[in-house]
């Protein structure tokens, strides 16, 4: 199954919940993701200590990507506040969180996010970045890479596929050779080379609506032809699912795939990996402060079931032990080898 490059009209996240749960009725060969976690124990699913808090800075984008479940656009207009940006640090250092992931839209569109990079590092918070690269390539954005490699930032970047032809449908026409030219770039700011502690992973997704392939094999294939063909070296790669969220869902729905890939989802359900789902050790902040169990969860509106449901009101006792909310998408997570912001999970 593969997705063709067209448009299809975005969904709101009442649209998307009524899709996902529409599977008792229309698709009724798709199991309930909770039931699925109740023949193994697992719900509900409860969190553990929160390790780790996701801060999505906007949906302020320089592309836009048909397999984007953040809905990001360079027409978008949410992006986060340096108020909303203090809170979380508040938050963080309020918890004892060392780690903080900063995604996006394209974060570095957001007028302070080198202000918070500065205070979460001189913090002793460990910053993470997802870039899509071609960012990098803007005249605006020249000193990100020297920006990134002074603050010891770990640096989680977009490539789709190591090839034009699989990345370009995807991402924009362009998009991979300036992808590889931002990839130089950070390579000669230090990145990726073993000598420096300077991490550069890249973030493979599918290009249509299939699972991807074993995240070593997909990493060996990644690190020998960007290798030979481009000079380029990076340290791990992340292969992720596709979600069926956001814009990505629009295509699963426009194009007839949605059954078939739930389908294909709900079959490869592994029980390993919903147990290490990464909600249950994280954080998620949307761009106006408000808290949720996962990135995914934020694009359908699902908050944390607790009063303190703002970073503003930020309780880490109500956060940890707390029930993580669930939908069909779940399933995306928990298949095969499982999928996270940090790649595999059941490894």
């Amino acid at each position: 199954m593969s997705i063709e490059n067209k448009e299809y009209p975005s969904l709101s996240s009442a649209e998307q919940i009524k899709i996902l749960e529409n599977h008792e009725r229309k698709y009724k060969s798709i199991p309930v993701f909770q039931e699925k976690l109740a023949e193994n124990q697992l719900f509900p699913l409860i969190s553990t200590k929160v390790e780790l808090m996701q801060v999505n800075s906007g949906k302020l984008c320089n592309q836009e990507c048909i397999h984007c479940h953040v809905d990001a656009s360079p027409q978008r207009e949410e992006v986060m506040t340096r108020e909303t940006m203090q809170h979380c640090l508040n938050a963080m250092n309020k918890a004892g969180i060392r780690e903080v992931d900063i995604t996006g839209g394209a974060p570095e569109m957001n007028p302070s996010f080198k202000w918070f990079v500065k205070e979460c590092s001189l913090s002793g918070i460990k910053v993470m970045v997802r870039c899509n690269l071609t960012i990098l390539t803007r005249e605006k954005y020249a000193d990100m890479p020297a920006f990134y490699a002074g603050h010891d930032v770990h640096l989680v970047c977009s490539l789709p596929y190591y090839e034009a032809v699989k990345t370009d449908p995807i991402r924009g026409d362009g998009v991979f050779a300036e992808s590889i030219t931002a990839l130089k770039l950070l390579n000669m700011a230090g990145y990726g080379n073993t000598e420096k502690n300077l991490v550069l992973d890249l973030v493979y997704n599918p290009s249509g609506a299939f699972l991807p392939e074993p995240q070593k094999c997909l990493e060996n294939q990644f690190r020998k032809i960007l290798l030979d063909k481009f000079g380029i070296r990076f340290n791990s790669l992340y292969a992720l699912t596709n979600m069926p969220v956001g814009r990505f869902l629009g295509h699963l729905t426009g194009s007839g795939n949605y059954e078939e890939y739930m389908d294909l989802l709900s079959n490869a359900y592994n029980p390993c990996a919903a147990k290490k789902a990464m909600c249950r050790n994280m954080i998620s902040v949307g761009w106006d402060g408000y808290l949720y169990d996962c990135d995914f969860n934020q694009m359908l509106d699902l908050k944390i079931d607790t009063e303190d449901n703002h970073i503003s009101r930020f309780n880490p006792l109500s956060l940890d032990r707390r029930e993580i909310i669930l939908n069909q998408h779940c399933f995306g997570c928990a298949a095969g080898s499982g999928s996270s912001c940090g790649g595999a999970t059941d490894l």
